[in-house]
């Protein structure tokens, strides 16, 4: 994943206590706290492991207490159990992956304003807690234009994993950018309820493309692997469909992958990336070197925060994608955060 350029950073409004000092150098560990899902969710966790295990490596860290770790939470119930576990075994710097952990963050920084913490997706004020947010609305609306050029019957849809702020971003931005290109196009929205039901996902897929849609976009971390188990079984039963998912927060292009008649054949259109990984591996390095900063850190297509992968695009795809992108950079385009009702 390529690195970021630049941060546009937010200030937020500081208690009254100071941040904690750094851990020194040579002492310094960090963990991350998945959402539920798991670590090896081809998506969010993962990314964000990934990018710790960068950082690990980079520093000549070794895995487990001490160096670098991850602690994975099952359910919503496991988020405050394994902040308290990370400050007991004390990791320098504790991440929290996904806004569903916001308030455990909070209570729990709160209790140890000596600890240093981060939270991936949503803003906690505390002047011991960065949060790394990402302007994922910017990558979903070019993750329309891309749905909206490749359709072929003028039917797509998106599949999002529980509702809230976050998902908000995905789904407003993917409709406006189909509707940007043809507002013909008809959208259908369903959401799973959770990031980990993988069975929820290839029914909410299988409704979808037995209506005819042939793009589905989704936004719900291992749930989405239903969606391509769906998309992988339509077409392995009937190699004459043409259909295709797009993948998030990392190239989920391996995940599309199916086997007719001996040949592989891709039905990744493409993915929205997220530098869930690389914001860890950032800002983890910043904390080590004694630069921890309290505030919103917020990445967006101007710095390589979020992108849209080439994928199985056409070079018509493409180029509508690419013009897209300039506008939202240069500020012709604002992106809505939240879709209309």
């Amino acid at each position: 994943m390529k690195k970021f350029i630049g941060l546009a950073s937010t200030a937020l409004l500081l208690a009254s206590f100071a941040a904690p000092a750094v851990q020194a150098a040579e002492d310094f560990s960090s963990v991350i706290i998945t959402d539920v899902g798991g670590v090896d969710d081809k998506s969010f966790n993962q990314s964000a492991w990934e990018g710790l295990q960068e950082f690990g490596k980079a520093n000549k860290l070794e895995k487990g207490v001490g160096g670098f770790d991850y602690i994975q939470s099952n359910s919503d119930s496991d988020y405050v159990t394994n902040l308290n576990t990370a400050v007991q075994s004390n990791f320098s710097l504790i991440i929290g992956i996904g806004f569903k952990l916001e308030q455990a963050i909070g209570d729990v920084a709160t209790q140890y304003p000596d600890k240093h913490f981060a939270i991936v997706d949503s803003v906690v004020d505390k002047p011991n807690v960065a949060s790394l947010t990402f302007k994922d609305n910017e990558a979903a609306f070019l993750a329309g234009v891309a749905a909206a050029k490749t359709t072929q019957t003028k039917k797509v849809g998106f599949v999002g994993g529980v509702e809230g702020f976050v998902i908000d971003r995905f789904e407003a931005g993917f409709i406006e950018g189909v509707k940007a290109v043809d507002p013909e196009i008809e959208v259908t929205v369903e959401y799973a309820g959770s990031f980990a039901d993988a069975a929820k996902g290839k029914q909410l897929a299988a409704a979808m493309y037995s209506k005819d849609i042939d793009v589905i976009f989704h936004a719900s971390g291992a749930t989405g692997n239903g969606v391509f188990s769906e998309a992988k079984d339509i077409v392995s039963n009937d190699p004459s469909k043409n259909i295709w998912v797009i993948g998030v927060d990392m190239d989920q292009d391996k995940e599309g992958i199916v086997k007719v008649d001996g040949k592989e054949r891709h039905l990744t259109l493409c993915s929205t990336t997220k530098g869930v990984g690389e914001a860890v591996k950032q800002f983890s390095q910043e904390t080590k070197d004694g630069e921890f900063k309290a505030g919103n850190k917020v990445y967006g297509l101007k710095d390589g925060g979020v992108g849209l992968t080439d994928g199985q695009l056409s070079e018509d795809a493409k180029k509508a994608v690419n013009e897209f992108k300039e506008k939202i950079i240069n500020g012709e385009i604002e992106v809505p955060e939240k879709p209309a009702k």
